[in-house]
């Protein structure tokens, strides 16, 4: 009686022990399959196959800037000077707003360029123009490869067919491929080698300093946006064509193929040239004043 009634107390707490542990086994594939199920839930939810999935891992300032020695704070004031502006009646301001919506209403992607050479200068002035563009604390965020060498462009095309035949089969799904089909695109991209020149636009998600310090660049992805935006408007003014190409889950390998470096992520891919002889287009409309204006 005396050995059992020393047990007696052991013996509790190993039962003890034994029931919480059970309770616990019991629980745990409940719990792997509730976090399981939210997180593919969540993924399905956030799962958008339109965007690069390389653009997504933009670099966001605010978190890393305390952890990090390698960011600067540039403070240095910059001087203002008087602005210089030209003002025009208010029958020169329609006439021209009209000439400028009439030119740009013209614009279209065209698929079909021609191999016919442009000069060098037109295309440095475009993108002159280009970096006129406004950026997040005049930062200036973007990167713009001219291509002209044939094997490099081939090296592009091939690259880029690989990646959107995937897409096309896989990636992209039965609707946005049926969305694409009256357009009569495809992942074979004739024109990567046709066009005289390619203009990859690249974002710099942060500067680099001549001393390596990192710097921040606000709104990069908006700024560069912009910038391309502007950079059509260029072509379309020198009477050259494009198409809009944002080459899906190219970016990484195209980055490494020109050597650019981990700061910069693609964003737009544009042939440019002259519109060949036989080109077509789709006879599209755009949409009506009153659809996409609100006036208050």
């Amino acid at each position: 009686m005396a050995l059992l009634s020393v047990l007696t107390p052991v013996l509790v707490v190993i039962l003890c022990l034994v029931i919480g542990f059970m309770l616990v086994k019991s629980r745990e594939p409940e719990t792997t399959s509730t976090s399981q199920d939210k997180t593919k839930a969540a993924s399905k939810s956030e799962f958008r196959p339109w965007v690069d999935q390389d653009l997504q891992d933009d670099t966001e300032i605010t978190a890393r800037e305390d952890e990090d020695d390698d960011w600067v704070d540039n403070e240095q004031d910059l001087p203002h000077v008087p602005y210089s502006h030209q003002r025009y009646t208010e029958e020169t301001m329609l006439a021209r707003s009209q000439e400028f919506y009439t030119l740009m209403n013209q614009r279209r992607s065209v698929r079909f360029i021609s191999p016919e050479p442009v000069p060098r200068e037109v295309i440095d002035n475009v993108i002159r123009t280009a970096g006129t563009a406004p950026s997040g604390a005049h930062t200036e965020p973007w990167t713009f490869v001219v291509v002209s060498d044939p094997e490099m462009k081939h090296q592009i095309r091939l690259i880029v067919e690989e990646e959107e035949e995937v897409n096309y089969r896989q990636r992209m799904g039965d609707k946005w491929v049926r969305d694409l089909a009256k357009l009569r695109t495809n992942w074979i991209k004739e024109y990567l080698d046709v066009a005289p020149y390619l203009v990859l636009i690249f974002k710099q998600t942060y500067g680099i300093l001549p001393n390596s310090q990192k710097k921040t660049h606000y709104y990069n992805e908006i700024s560069v946006s912009i910038s391309c935006g502007i950079l059509l408007a260029a072509l379309q003014n020198a009477g050259l064509v494009t198409v809009t190409s944002t080459p899906l889950n190219c970016g990484p390998q195209l980055r490494l193929l020109l050597k650019r470096p981990a700061n910069e992520k693609l964003l737009i891919l544009l042939p440019v040239g002259y519109p060949a002889a036989d080109a077509t287009i789709p006879d599209l409309k755009r949409k009506p004043l009153d659809d996409i204006m609100v006036h208050i």
